[in-house]
């Protein structure tokens, strides 16, 4: 059984500094300055956060890996707790330069350009958490996810997310999945409210239907249209506006 280097090994600078917020103070000449940057009493090399300036974010989470030198970021909006970016890199100078971007504030499109190894999830920043917006954030989400699967039924589960974005009475829904099985809710998380049928995409380029997420009794078809169809004639009626589920 393979174990994992200890982290002085893997991190000789970080041990040198004491904890991954002191090394990450310590990169590119001083860019974090006075940021908030923390690291926990239990592994102090391998995690830090670093908080923001504005409320709607949460503190990014920095980690370390296990095997090699390498650490991983994920930054989170502060209503759903979902990622609004995320990404890896062997320099930790790059690593510092995201935090910074992420405390200031910058956009996500700036937090790229200052540090290139970050991956935008598609979801978009709503500062007042509407749940209609955060909805939409999550559509935007989930097909950029569709489009970078590496799967090789990647292509009948984009077309999928697709067919059921582009039909009002799904789009309307907030989506979420659950072993790549489509469903839907009327509350956005923390709580979701799940309603409706579950929509799969079939590694023989089928797609089925189900109340849910383990078979497909509602149907199996040729075709994703045929699919969506159903899936919106069993929706519940007079369903109303999203909710924040809070």
């Amino acid at each position: 059984m393979s174990t994992s280097p200890d982290p002085d090994v893997l991190y000789p600078d970080v041990a040198a500094c004491g904890s991954l917020a002191t090394a990450l103070r310590a990169e590119t000449e001083g860019c974090l300055g006075s940021v908030p940057v923390t690291s926990p009493d239990s592994a102090p090399l391998l995690h830090a956060a670093v908080e923001s300036t504005v409320p709607y974010r949460e503190p990014l989470q920095i980690s370390a890996w296990l095997h090699e030198r390498r650490w991983s970021i994920r930054g989170e909006e502060a209503f759903q707790r979902m990622a609004l970016i995320d990404g890896e890199t062997d320099d930790l100078a790059e690593v510092a330069r995201a935090a910074r971007a992420w405390h200031d504030g910058a956009s996500l499109d700036d937090i790229c350009r200052a540090a290139p190894f970050v991956h935008l999830t598609g979801r978009f920043e709503v500062p007042d958490g509407d749940p209609a917006r955060l909805t939409e954030s999550e559509w935007q989400s989930m097909r950029q996810e569709a489009g970078e699967l590496e799967y090789a039924w990647q292509g009948t589960y984009q077309s999928m997310i697709e067919a059921a974005h582009t039909e009002p009475a799904l789009s309307a829904l907030y989506p979420f999945t659950s072993h790549w099985v489509l469903r839907f809710s009327t509350a956005t998380r923390p709580r979701l409210a799940v309603v409706g049928p579950c929509l799969t995409a079939n590694s023989d380029n089928t797609y089925g239907v189900g109340r849910g997420i383990i078979g497909q009794d509602l149907g199996r078809f040729a075709t994703v249209h045929e699919a969506v169809a159903l899936a919106v004639r069993q929706l519940p009626s007079g369903l109303g506006p999203i909710m924040f589920g809070g």
